[in-house]
């Protein structure tokens, strides 16, 4: 029997509130804020198919846990699973997201596009061929 459950993955961000928004803008819905009431400036946590991400302040991370995150680069990639890679990929680039990779084949069965969120955090776009 496992000790773990309901695992979920962390960005780190020095704008929460635009992070939250583009992934809102995805279809990802609000489940969990810090502090409850008015601006969300410390946490935000979202879901989309069950699938938890948790946008975390730069800062709050810096400042009330004492940890050195950094708010840009490559650190960590949400996969987002489709039907139609290049429309799904067509609509994240509308919504802000910017182009990493243009959509491709990938090992003869995966059709892959790679885009960045507002704080450079890749996002792979797939599909089963």
């Amino acid at each position: 029997m496992s000790i773990f459950r309901n695992p979920q993955v962390v960005l780190f961000s020095s704008d929460v509130v635009r992070a939250a928004a583009f992934y809102q803008g995805l279809g990802f819905t609000e489940i969990f804020r810090v502090p409850n009431d008015g601006e969300p400036m410390i946490h935000i946590d979202l879901v989309l198919d069950g699938y938890r991400i948790g946008i975390a302040s730069v800062s709050s991370t810096r400042d009330d846990h004492g940890l050195d995150p950094l708010s840009h680069g490559q650190r960590a990639a949400v996969i987002l699973w489709t039907d139609d890679t290049d429309a799904a990929f067509k609509t994240i680039i509308s919504k802000g997201a910017k182009v990493l990779v243009s959509p491709y084949e990938w090992l003869g069965r995966l059709l892959i596009a790679w885009v960045a969120d507002p704080d450079g955090n890749p996002i792979q776009i797939v599909q089963n061929l």
